[in-house]
C-alpha cells in the first residue's frame, strides 16, 4: 500500500498538539498530512470512458489539487519557496484508469451513528453510480452500523439493487439501520474477507471514521486489498476540512421552522418567551445558521461562548431588559452550551464519572430544561409574570428527508466516493473544500473538531442579527 497519487509517500509528519494554532488551524498542516493512501497501481481502463466517451469524460489527473489555504496573502508568501510546497488536497473525481476490476468487485456500505437527513440519498447515490457507471455486480448493505460487520450478531446484509433504492431518497433515516459504538476490527475484517468485499463505504461522523481507521489498520496488517472510503455524516457540521457536511442544510432549515414557531408563541402573550433547544454538542453551527435563516431569535447560546446567567451582564438580566423593551423574546440554545450550569449526577453522589453513550461521547445534561427552570425562578423572584414555551425538535429535525440542495450534495458526495474507491484510494473521505470536492485523510479529518470561530464573520452576523452581546457576564 502506498500514499499519494500512485507514488511513494513522503515521510510521515508527526502531529503535536502544540503545533495547533487556533483559529488558524490550517497553518500547522503539512503537505504530507494531505497525502492519500492507495492500494496499488491502476491497471484497468475506467468503464466511464467507454460509457461516456472521451469528449464527455472529464477525468482528474495527478496534478489536479486544491489549496489547503487559498488566501492570496498565504499564496504570495510562499512564492519564494515555490507554490508546489504549499499543502494541497487531492481533487476528487473520476480517474481514467482504476485499481479494481469493477466486473468482479464486491462492495459493502455501512451507516453508523445518529440519524441525519440525506443518509438514504448517499446510499442510493452509491448504488446507482456503482451499478450504472461502473457495472459493479454485488453491493451489500450492512445492517445496524458496525454491528452488521460482526457475524455473531446475526445481521444478514442486504443485497442492494437500483430498484430497491430507487425512491429511498424521499424518506428520512437509513434503510440499513444504524447503531453507535465500535466493534472488534478483527471480527469486522473477518466478515469483509468472508464475503469477498473489495471496497467498504463508511457513512458516519468522527467516531465512525476513527472506527474505520482501525479497520484499515487491520486490513493492512493482513495485507489485504480492501479500500475503505468515508462519506462524512455529522448533523452538527463539526468535521474539519469540509465546507459543510451533508444533511446540515436540511437540519438548519427544519430548525428555522422551530424558531418561527417559538416566535409565534412568544408574541402571543405578554412577556412571552420561546426557548428552543437545537443540536450541537460541541459546535453551534445549526443554532447560528437556523437563527440567521429566520431572524426571529433574540439570543443564540452556543458551546463556543461561555454562558453566565447571573450578574448585571449575565444572560438573565439581558433577557429581562429584552422583555422590558419588546415584551417578548426568542432564545435559541445549542445542546452543548452552558454545560457548567448543569449539575452532574456524579457531583450529587460524590464521585464517579459522567456517563457516556456507546460511542464514548459524554452524555450531556439538558441545558434546555436548566434554562427553563432558571428563567422561571428568576422572573418569579421578581414578581414578573412570563409565559415560557420550551421546544425541543431534535429528533424531528434529524429525521426529515434531505432538502433539494442537500440531495444534490449527497449525490455528488456519493459519486465522488465511488470514483475514489474504484481508483484504490483508502483511509480517506470525500469532502468539499473551497467549493471543490476533495479527498481528506481520515487522520486529518479527525484530529480536531470544527467549531464556530467567535472572532470570524459567522458569529458577528449572529450578534448583528439578534442584537445580543458578544458575551454574557
Amino acid at each position: 500500500m502506498t500514499t499519494g497519487s500512485q507514488s511513494g509517500a513522503p515521510p510521515e509528519t508527526e502531529w503535536r498538539a502544540e503545533n495547533l494554532t487556533i483559529p488558524e488551524r490550517t497553518e500547522r498542516v503539512e503537505g504530507a498530512d494531505l497525502h492519500i493512501k492507495v492500494l496499488g497501481p491502476c491497471r484497468y481502463q475506467s468503464p466511464l470512458v467507454a460509457r461516456l466517451g472521451q469528449r464527455a469524460m472529464h477525468h482528474v489527473g495527478e496534478a489536479d489539487r486544491v489549496l489547503l489555504d487559498d488566501r492570496v496573502s498565504r499564496v504570495a508568501a510562499a512564492r519564494g519557496r515555490g507554490l508546489e510546497d504549499l499543502p494541497t488536497f487531492e481533487l476528487a473525481g473520476p480517474r481514467d484508469r482504476i485499481f479494481f476490476d469493477p466486473t468482479t468487485l464486491r462492495v459493502g456500505i455501512v451507516t453508523c451513528g445518529g440519524l441525519c437527513p440525506g443518509i438514504n440519498n448517499v446510499v442510493r447515490g452509491l448504488v446507482l453510480e456503482l451499478t450504472h457507471a461502473y457495472g459493479v455486480p454485488a453491493i451489500f448493505g450492512f445492517r445496524y452500523g458496525f454491528e452488521g460487520l460482526v457475524a455473531r450478531f446475526g445481521h444478514e446484509p442486504l443485497l442492494l439493487r437500483p430498484d430497491m433504492v430507487g425512491s429511498i431518497h424521499q424518506q428520512g433515516g437509513t434503510i440499513l439501520g444504524t447503531s453507535r459504538g465500535s466493534q472488534d476490527p478483527g471480527e469486522m475484517v473477518d466478515r469483509l474477507a468472508t464475503l469477498g468485499i473489495g471496497v467498504l463505504f463508511v457513512i458516519g461522523g468522527d467516531g465512525t471514521l476513527r472506527g474505520a481507521t482501525k479497520i484499515v489498520a487491520e486490513i493492512e496488517r493482513r495485507r489485504l486489498s480492501i479500500a475503505v472510503v468515508g462519506i462524512p455524516k455529522t448533523i452538527d457540521n463539526d468535521i474539519h476540512f469540509i465546507d459543510r457536511s451533508f444533511g446540515f442544510e436540511s437540519a438548519a432549515a427544519a430548525a428555522a421552522d422551530a424558531i418561527r414557531s417559538a416566535h409565534v408563541e412568544a408574541t402571543g402573550a405578554r412577556n412571552g418567551i420561546g426557548l428552543v433547544k437545537l443540536m450541537g454538542r460541541h459546535s453551534g453551527f445549526i443554532a447560528c445558521h437556523a437563527a440567521l435563516a429566520c431572524t426571529d431569535a433574540n439570543f443564540v447560546l452556543i458551546p463556543e461562548v461561555p454562558l453566565h446567567l447571573e450578574g448585571e451582564l449575565g444572560f438573565l438580566r439581558q433577557l429581562e431588559r429584552r422583555l422590558e423593551q419588546r415584551a417578548h423574546a426568542v432564545v435559541v440554545v445549542a445542546e452543548g452550551a452552558g454545560q457548567s450550569l448543569c449539575v452532574d449526577a456524579a457531583e450529587i453522589t460524590g464521585g464517579g464519572s459522567a456517563p457516556s453513550d456507546a460511542s464514548g461521547n459524554a452524555r450531556l445534561k439538558d441545558i434546555g430544561l436548566v434554562l427553563r427552570d432558571r428563567i422561571t425562578r428568576h422572573f418569579g423572584a421578581r414578581a414578573i409574570d412570563i409565559t415560557l414555551k420550551y421546544i425541543d425538535p431534535s429528533y424531528q429535525i434529524r429525521s426529515v428527508p434531505a432538502s433539494p440542495s442537500d440531495s444534490v450534495y449527497c449525490w455528488n458526495m456519493a459519486r465522488n466516493a465511488a470514483h475514489a474507491a474504484l481508483a484504490g484510494n483508502t483511509e480517506m473521505l470525500v469532502g468539499r473544500w473551497h467549493g471543490r470536492f476533495v479527498h481528506v485523510p481520515f487522520l486529518l479529518a479527525t484530529r480536531f473538531r470544527k467549531q464556530v470561530d467567535v472572532e470570524e464573520d459567522l458569529w458577528m452576523s449572529v450578534i448583528e442579527s439578534t442584537g445580543q452581546p458578544a458575551t454574557f457576564g
